[in-house]
This record gives structure tokens, C-alpha cells and sequence, in this order.
């Protein structure tokens, strides 16, 4: 994992109490790390992320519709046709969230989960692409709310990193060790709900009451279970989605379909079925194995996790009509900047240089190649200063990063 500097991680800051060095070192994947209100950088609590009034208005006059509410009652997720159906005249989808409906299952002891509100709500699309930035992950973000004394799932665990941020009121959470360390997202809970029950009837490794403004981060595996307190209980769940080395199995298992020795046949009527037939070839297999990963070179590597990782994170939203008449409109001193959070390479390819992104390449002539650099490098830069020989390119070519939303006016 790299984190910046300390000191330049405002957006981690905001959810954990120690400097980022040593968030990376001692608890990034390792422990629980509880940050308590008053030690925690930014604002006074998370009620600007999001407030019990923004739920209200999520809920009643947003549109919302499935799967982006989620209501669970004693463990148990509510079938969407208990709170969802048609807006009326013009908006008859019909699987619109009812606030009427969801207001009397709130009042009858269920939780309501707000999901995907980084997609949703604008603080919180801001803050998370800020954080994600730091932490150079893709994340997501829900909102739990809770009536007063309920608990509404068993203790499970998670298959990703979480940041826990109370907004409102105070949780009760029972943290245990894992029953199995860093699972990967195929390794959901359910298949050890046994396992997990029965470590949770014993004494929890951490009892902490969060209050508004407090922070919690787990690391993926470990039990938890909460539980609001005399009021209700509003908070978000950050969660980070992990990269890990079995991912770079996955990939490396995908380059030796080039090595002729891993892709040879087993020998005629060899019985798969008997340790003692297989043990040859295994030791055999193992060893060719062992030869060609010595051959593989991390640029290969990096290239296959490059397109695992790059599509998983969305970049700066772009203000379509705003950008386009920015455009239209563009002089040599307009100022723009790239996109916050877009992938991108340069290569050069023969007399191009070429520009490859999520999903789409672009060539423009490869003395564009300095100037595409430094209006992408992240810094704001004024059109007149790109480096090209002619006005009337660097006007071309400043609109087509905008055109193509790779950059944002900076103003």
C-alpha cells in the first residue's frame, strides 16, 4: 500500500487518528485502529457527509430505487416489494423506494441500508474519491440507520477493509478475530456462518461504544456486530476493496499459458484419482513451474493488474453541458487541468504517440507527446503554455482533452 507523506492525506485524516506512515505500517490489513472524535482532523463529527436530514431527503424525494435501499430486520434481508413500487403519473418504475412504507419498517425495529452513496450524494461522491486517491483503492459507500436498542445483522465479517465514520447517536460493536485471516471476496462469511457463530458466543477481542464524530477501521475478516444504543444510530461504512497477491497468482496463471512444459499433457491412462500416479508429475509440473516463473518479467505483470485494477475506480464527475460550452468557448488563456483520478499511459507507437485508457486508446502525433504530459500531469496549466509550436494547436488539442473529458476547465 502507498500513502503520502504525513500531513498530506486530508481525506484519511478525517478517519484515522494516526499519521499515515504508521496507519500503513501497524494497521493497513493487520488490526482495528478505534480514532476517537477529538483526535480526528477536519470538521466537528461527519453530519457534512451526511446528516440525518440528507437521509430523510435520500428517502422521500430522490427517486431512490433498488438496490440502492436495502432493509434487514432481526438478520434477515426484506424482500424489496415491501418498500418499493411506482411513483405515480410519469414515474411509474416500480421499483421506487415508498418513504411511507420504509418510515413504518424503520419504526417496527428494521434497518435501513443505504447503498452506493458514493454514487449518490455529493459530499460523499467528493470525499471518496479523495480518499480512494490516497489510498489508491476503489471504494464504496453505505449508510447504516438503526432504530434505538436494535441490531440489524449477526455477526459476520467482510471481504474488504472498512472504515466505519458515526454520524449520529451511539453503536455498540463486539469485535473478534478472524476465523480466517484476509478472505478474498469468494470467501464470504456464509460459508463458515458455524465457525463465526460459535466465535462469536465467546469474549470479544474489542467492546467499543462509538459516539458521533469517533472512527473504526477494520481489516477484512474480522467478526463484528453492532448494536444502536438509547437513540438511533446513523453511521457510513467506507469499504475498501483489497488488492492482494492471489490476484497476482490469477495473473501469473494466465501468462504460463505461454510455457509449452505447463501446458503438456499427462501421460496415457494416467489415474488422476491416485496420490502415488500423480506424484511424478506434480514434482515434474512443480518444477517446470518453478522454471518459467523465473522468466516472467514484473512489466507483464503489472500490465495484467493494470487492467484489473484501472476499470474498478471512476474518476472526477464532469459537468457535461458546462464542460462542452467551456470548450466551444476555449481560448489560449483558459486554464485547464486533468481529471482527477483518470488512468492513463503514454507509448510511442512508429510516428504517434499513443494514449491508453480505460476501455478506449487514442493516437495523436508524437509531438504532442510533451505537451499531452504536462496537461496531464495534474497540475493546472494555461492553453498558451502547452508545449506546440502553433496557437491554433495547442487550442486543438486542449479541446480535445475536453471533448474526450481527460480535462476539466480549472476554474
Amino acid at each position: 500500500m502507498t500513502i503520502d507523506a504525513p500531513g498530506e492525506s486530508p481525506a484519511l485524516s478525517r478517519a484515522v487518528a494516526v499519521e499515515p506512515g504508521k496507519f500503513a505500517a501497524a494497521y493497513w490489513g493487520r488490526a482495528p485502529l478505534l480514532s476517537r472524535a477529538a483526535e480526528l482532523a477536519g470538521p466537528d463529527g461527519f453530519a457534512d457527509l451526511l446528516s440525518p436530514a440528507a437521509v430523510d431527503e435520500l428517502l422521500s424525494r430522490r427517486g431512490l430505487r433498488t438496490p440502492f435501499l436495502r432493509v434487514a430486520q432481526r438478520g434477515t434481508v426484506l424482500p424489496a416489494g415491501r418498500f418499493t413500487g411506482g411513483g405515480g403519473a410519469g414515474a411509474e418504475i416500480g421499483d421506487q423506494v415508498i418513504d411511507d412504507q420504509v418510515m413504518r419498517l424503520y419504526a417496527e425495529g428494521a434497518t435501513l441500508v443505504l447503498q452506493g452513496l458514493h454514487r449518490l450524494w455529493p459530499p460523499l461522491i467528493e470525499y471518496s474519491r479523495r480518499l480512494g486517491a490516497e489510498l489508491r483503492r476503489p471504494l464504496q459507500v453505505n449508510a447504516y440507520l438503526t432504530p434505538p436498542q436494535s441490531q440489524g445483522f449477526s455477526t459476520h465479517y467482510d471481504t474488504h477493509d472498512v472504515f466505519v465514520l458515526q454520524v449520529d447517536g451511539t453503536k455498540r460493536w463486539r469485535l473478534h478475530e478472524p476465523v480466517l485471516a484476509d478472505p478474498l471476496e469468494r470467501q464470504a462469511w456464509g460459508g463458515r456462518a458455524d465457525e463465526v457463530g460459535a466465535t462469536a458466543e465467546g469474549e470479544p477481542a474489542f467492546d467499543i461504544l462509538l459516539e458521533p464524530g469517533d472512527a473504526l477501521y477494520l481489516p477484512r475478516g474480522w467478526l463484528h456486530s453492532a448494536e444502536a444504543q438509547g437513540a438511533r444510530s446513523l453511521h457510513l461504512t467506507i469499504g475498501v476493496r483489497a488488492m492482494t497477491r492471489y490476484a497476482m497468482v490469477e495473473e501469473l496463471l494466465g501468462l504460463a499459458l505461454d510455457d509449452a512444459r505447463l501446458r503438456a499433457t499427462l501421460p496415457y491412462g494416467l489415474d488422476v484419482s491416485d496420490p502415488e500416479a500423480i506424484e511424478p508429475e506434480l514434482t515434474e509440473t512443480v518444477e517446470a513451474l518453478r522454471d518459467w516463473l523465473s522468466t516472467v518479467e514484473p512489466a507483464e505483470v503489472a500490465e495484467r493488474l493494470r487492467a484489473r485494477d484501472w476499470p474498478s475506480a471512476r474518476p472526477e464527475p464532469v459537468s457535461p453541458l458546462a464542460q462542452l460550452d467551456f470548450a466551444a468557448g476555449l481560448g489560449p488563456d483558459d486554464e485547464i487541468r486533468a481529471r482527477e483520478g483518470l488512468r492513463w499511459r503514454l507509448a510511442d507507437d512508429a510516428d504517434h504517440v499513443v494514449l491508453r485508457l480505460v476501455g478506449r486508446t487514442m493516437r495523436f502525433p508524437a509531438y504532442c507527446a510533451p505537451a499531452l504530459r504536462m496537461a496531464l500531469a495534474g497540475e493546472p496549466v494555461r492553453v498558451r503554455d502547452l508545449p506546440l509550436e502553433e496557437e491554433a494547436d495547442r487550442l486543438v488539442l486542449a479541446r480535445r482533452l475536453l471533448n474526450e473529458a481527460l480535462a476539466v476547465p480549472n476554474v
